[in-house]
Formats: structure tokens, C-alpha cells, sequence
């Protein structure tokens, strides 16, 4: 099992349990299998830098009130369902705790300039010879 550097609290998470959508007859019409995930970002435990990624993430699954909220229905069984939603959330947290890397601005060598430069004057005197003639 792996270890997480930010692990879920019980008392962040919120489930509900409903009734999943699409084909399966009977059972999908009277057992509420279907999880619905509620996790609030700003009453977590997670660190302060942890949580200001997590609202930044462009993610449908967010509110603007700052509460994530997943759905998890691929199981015909409502336990499953949690462990799978428990497992999106993680995953997302996982992602947010990562810290991105900063990009160094780089500027071309000289060389790169050189040959730059060289290639648009070819390609220029090129362009100049495809013009009419004049008499002159």
C-alpha cells in the first residue's frame, strides 16, 4: 500500500449514499449503491499551501464554495463505491501536494541568434528573386 503525504481525516469527509444512473434494471432502481463524496477544503486538516493548490486546480468537480464533491457508481456494491471515491479524492489531494516546478527564463545562445538571422536573410534574398524584372 502506498503511503500518501497528506492522508484523508475521517472527519473531513462527507458521504451520502444514492441511487446510481443508467441500465441495471431492478437493482439500480431500489438500492441507493451510488456514493456521493463531500469534502470542504477550507475546514480540512491539510496544510495552508496543500489547500490554496487544490482551489486553484481547474476542476468541474469543485464548487465555488470550495467543497469538492465526487461521484463514485462503477460498483454495484455501495463499499466499493466509497473506497473508489476515497481514492479520487486522494488522488486529487496527491496532485495538489505535488509542488510545481518553477520555470527558469532562458534566453537563445548567440550562435542560435547567428543562424537565425543568417536563415531569414536567405530566406529574404530568396523572396526578392521570385519578384518581377525590371529594366533598368
Amino acid at each position: 500500500m502506498t503511503r500518501h503525504r497528506y492522508p484523508i481525516q475521517a472527519q473531513d469527509v462527507e458521504f451520502t449514499a444514492i441511487r446510481a444512473q443508467g441500465a441495471g434494471g431492478q437493482n439500480v432502481n431500489k438500492v441507493s449503491s451510488a456514493v456521493h463524496l463531500r469534502f470542504d477544503i477550507h475546514a480540512s486538516a491539510l496544510p495552508e499551501p496543500v489547500r490554496e493548490r487544490l482551489l486553484g486546480l481547474r476542476d468541474h468537480r469543485i464548487t465555488t464554495a470550495g467543497i469538492i464533491v465526487i461521484k463514485a457508481q462503477s460498483s454495484r456494491n455501495q463499499a466499493q463505491n466509497r473506497l473508489e471515491a476515497l481514492a479520487r479524492l486522494q488522488e486529487m489531494i496527491d496532485r495538489a501536494g505535488d509542488i510545481p516546478e518553477i520555470r527558469r527564463s532562458t534566453r537563445p545562445t548567440q550562435g542560435a541568434r547567428r543562424r537565425r538571422q543568417q536563415e531569414k536573410t536567405g530566406r529574404s534574398a530568396l523572396k526578392q528573386l521570385r519578384a518581377k524584372v525590371t529594366e533598368g
